[in-house]
């Protein structure tokens, strides 16, 4: 990808992936003991590093969907599926999705289970069970490295990084399809730099 231009700022500060139905899933072997279900009680998805209770509530009555993946029956993992608007906090964004689009966010691996692979199956759980979705975004900041493995790792393709500017406002570089870079730049309400060095 070609160096930033002088209007953005510093390095990206996170990556926006996609993965659009027909697309490839790479296999992944089993875990054994791995169990993924639809989350219904919200005590199962409250901890010191998580949301508290009126939050949980809140998401759901949002219309959000948890995911919760148990490894021989404890909870170890979990993360959240937006069917009707989004919000990146980090970013200052709020977006609302279209029709057939998920926003995955606010996953979550407790530590004793770190380093499984869970991240990558329960993504994929997801694209699978959320069967009325054409397509699947999510994203990290850029020092997440461990999300970003585990987003490849699941199938999903980068579509491009964001940056800011020196107006104070957030772009998308496209990386890859540049259709499903301005999908995601159109997604979130951002431009969309194709040539950041001439920007």
């Amino acid at each position: 990808m070609p160096g930033p231009g002088p209007e953005l700022i510093g390095p990206p500060v996170g990556s926006f992936y996609a993965w659009w139905r027909g697309d490839p899933l790479v296999p992944l072997p089993p875990l054994p003991g791995l169990t993924i279900e639809v989350a219904s009680d919200p005590a199962a998805l409250v901890g010191p590093e998580g949301p508290g209770p009126a939050e949980v509530e809140a998401r759901f009555a949002a219309g959000h969907r948890a995911y919760l993946a148990r490894l021989d029956g404890e909870p170890a993992a979990y993360g959240w599926v937006a069917t009707i608007q989004a919000e990146v906090g980090e970013l200052g964004l709020s977006f609302k999705l279209p029709p057939a689009n998920r926003y995955l966010w606010d996953f979550y691996t407790r530590p004793p289970w770190r380093g499984l692979g869970i991240y990558p199956r329960l993504l994929q759980a997801i694209l699978g069970r959320e069967a009325d979705a054409e397509r699947f975004w999510v994203g990290h900041d850029t020092p997440n490295i461990p999300s970003r493995r585990g987003i490849l790792k699941a199938g999903f393709q980068e579509v491009g990084r964001v940056y800011r500017t020196a107006g104070g406002g957030l772009v998308l570089v496209g990386v890859g399809s540049i259709e499903r870079a301005t999908a995601a730049a159109r997604l979130l309400g951002i431009r969309l730099l194709t040539d950041p060095a001439g920007a």
